[in-house]
């Protein structure tokens, strides 16, 4: 039971599901209880009802196997359609196809266990993420918007409306602060840097100097943004082997909706910006370097690394531990699997995959030194091919 409301402030099914963001989603509620269904559409603005599903409360959300008669749960993945029969969730969220199958099930054994309600959507997994987030936001509606006593604020900060800054947050000089954003504690907001409204940095976020964020971000705790990149130049002219520093004077712009994983680190540009699109996500712990560019509504998934200087397009699916080369452009709708190695551009929606999947050990090492070979083998198999294209000849 991982959100729940008190008794009082449970939700009829249908009216949670009048209150959710259910725009561009068709769903409809079916009553298992005997009573008369009670279909509907978003589309046409009417509410479900049904008399046999009044006292159906719901309170929280979960999963199948967890959620008890008052929470709602969801089904996306067949391989869980099993769970279905034996839940104990008020009501479940799920596509047509597996309602039909349940219905089938349970008219085949005769059995009256499982949900009283399906909420059939063909997009089941969304319309779970919309319910979600009404949850969220029904959580935090009771919080109160202050500044703590001991956090560290510069007189010329500006600060919106119902800003709420955490105990030992620091505020540094020329930093704006939307209205309704929320600062966590131990945040340390550098010089001359813009948050957006009602974004929400969670605990100890770092931001350096000169770092604008976009509306409604939610960055994740020991996030660090506007580090300098890796960038130095050989230098041996007083000491073999050393290096000089390059200055990084850009600063990082991050649009709006963008969410930014726990421990993920995006470096300031060298002289322009580097840049995160509107709609991006970041998993926890990736590596974004200097002057790298993500486009808008792009996923990158835990522990990826990003060099330097290159351009992701939109609405691209990276994988984890995928590792990216700079000054590389990787084209619009493209998906990596996890752990791809990337050296070189890619063409606009392609699938790409760099690795080998497992084998048993001793197969990996005979493949090893067979790909060792390839090159002299790509040798032989050209001379080949040249003496058979002679013989043919004779």
């Amino acid at each position: 039971m991982p959100i729940l409301l008190a008794p009082a402030d449970a939700l009829a099914l249908a009216d949670l599901l009048e209150a959710t963001d259910t725009s561009g989603l068709t769903w409809h509620i079916e009553d298992l209880t005997g009573g008369a269904s009670a279909s509907t559409s978003q589309a046409d603005g009417a509410s479900p009802s049904s008399a046999a599903l009044a006292d159906l409360r719901v309170a929280g959300i979960g999963t199948l196997g967890a959620a008890g008669p008052t929470e709602i749960a969801f089904l996306s993945n067949p391989r869980y359609q099993s769970q279905l029969d034996s839940t104990h969730a008020g009501a479940v969220i799920l596509s047509p196809a597996m309602a039909d199958a349940h219905k089938a099930s349970v008219a085949a054994s005769g059995r009256s266990d499982g949900p009283r309600a399906l909420v059939v959507c063909t997009e089941p997994y969304l319309l779970y993420a919309r319910v979600g987030q009404w949850f969220a936001r029904r959580s935090r509606a009771n919080d109160v918007a202050g500044i703590h006593a001991s956090a560290v604020i510069s007189p010329d900060a500006v600060i919106g409306d119902g800003v709420t800054i955490g105990p030992l947050a620091v505020i540094e000089s020329g930093v704006t602060i939307g209205q309704g954003a929320r600062i966590g504690a131990g945040c340390i907001i550098g010089k001359d840097c813009v948050i957006g409204q009602d974004s929400l940095l969670h605990p100890r976020v770092t931001l350096y100097e000169r770092i604008t964020v976009g509306a409604r971000a939610l960055i994740h705790s020991g996030a660090v943004i506007g580090a300098d990149g890796f960038g130095f130049a050989p230098d041996s002219h007083t000491v073999t082997g050393a290096y000089s520093k390059i200055e990084h004077f850009g600063g990082v712009l991050i649009g709006d909706d963008v969410e930014i994983g726990a421990n993920t680190t995006i470096d300031r540009g060298v002289l322009d910006d580097t840049v995160i699109g509107n709609g991006v996500k970041l998993d926890d712990q990736i590596m974004v370097a200097h002057n790298v560019r993500i486009g808008d509504h792009t996923a990158i998934a835990a522990c990826t690394g990003i060099a330097g200087s290159t351009t992701i397009g939109q609405r691209v699916a990276i994988g984890g531990a995928a590792m990216i080369g700079g000054h590389i452009d990787i084209g619009d709708d493209v998906f990596l699997t996890a752990s791809t190695v990337v050296f070189s551009n890619l063409a606009a929606g392609g699938r790409y995959t760099g690795i080998m999947p497992a084998v048993e050990h001793s197969e990996w090492e005979r493949n090893a030194v067979a790909m060792r070979h390839l090159g002299r083998m790509q040798r032989r198999l050209k001379a080949l091919e040249k003496l058979s294209a002679k013989a043919a000849d004779i």
